[in-house]
């Protein structure tokens, strides 16, 4: 693919990574092992309250197809095709969710040196269509997205953004929620290696009058282990502690306290990634 100004949807991604990536308040286990033919499997069990689900997931790559099922405990399948090239710089996803047959959709990407452009439809009688694109550069670019409701017709969404990045920082500016919010963030790598990033975040709300403000880091302790914290206006503080115990195996532990409220209790979550 083109090395292009990116996607859409990667606005303001890299804040997110370290604002909201692996802060949980869940238990999870997974293990993932991989077949003599190349098949990846999956199985995941997930503990949130007193509800338990699990799911077995099998990822398989033949030539420029990946092939993506997902199999949950309620017996729902969940499946995506990924078409890489099926057209110079194009790339196609289709997707589904069974017994839900109107739950289908496709997805086209277009990849290009100075623009990327991503065209969505629901696979059903009265279909959605979404719409995105970006202009610009790997450095700074300038994008927007659309969604329209053939049944209703009415626009569900429309957003507009711009994302600068240079070599030790990240920043962006997205208008959302059909023009009734802003979200300003800005990523900063203190030194070469990126093994230290300090994150910053402001949203509001206009229709409400609400503003959200957080402050954030990570820091790698050493090439196994990496520490996250947070902190919003509202008196939210999260913490994350992911080491690697073995080759591609994790354990993460995550942690969230109210400071404006410490009658409650802190909410914990528990993550283990087993790659043997």
């Amino acid at each position: 693919m083109s090395k292009g100004p990116g996607l859409f949807s990667e606005f303001g991604k890299k804040t997110k990574d370290i604002l909201t990536a692996n802060y949980t308040t869940d238990h999870k286990v997974s293990i993932n092992t991989c077949s003599e033919n190349g098949v990846i499997l999956t199985s995941t069990a997930v503990k949130k309250g007193s509800l338990s689900t699990s799911d077995l997931a099998a990822k398989y790559k033949y030539k420029d197809v990946l092939i993506d099922v997902k199999v949950d405990t309620e017996s729902n399948i969940f499946s995506t095709l990924t078409f890489n090239e099926i057209l110079p710089s194009t790339k196609a996803i289709t997707s589904f969710k069974l017994p839900y047959y109107d739950s289908g959709k496709l997805e086209v990407q277009y990849f290009h040196e100075h623009a990327t452009l991503t065209t969505a439809v629901t696979l059903k009688q009265s279909p959605v269509f979404d719409l995105s694109a970006t202009i610009g550069t790997p450095s700074i670019a300038f994008g927007g997205e659309a969604g329209y409701d053939v049944r209703s017709g009415n626009f569900t969404k429309y957003t507009a953004g711009i994302s600068v990045s240079k070599p030790d920082s990240y920043g962006s500016v997205i208008f959302g929620d059909k023009g009734d919010s802003i979200q300003a963030s800005y990523v900063h790598h203190l030194d070469q290696s990126k093994k230290t990033s300090a994150v910053g975040e402001i949203c509001r709300k206009f229709s409400t009058n609400e503003n959200t403000f957080t402050v954030g880091g990570s820091y790698a302790i050493d090439h196994l282990t990496i520490v996250k914290g947070k902190l919003n206006n509202h008196g939210k503080l999260g913490g994350v502690l992911q080491h690697e115990v073995i080759p591609k195996s994790t354990f993460t532990i995550s942690g969230e306290i109210d400071t404006k409220a410490l009658e409650k209790a802190p909410k914990f979550g528990l993550s283990i990634a087993l790659v043997p």
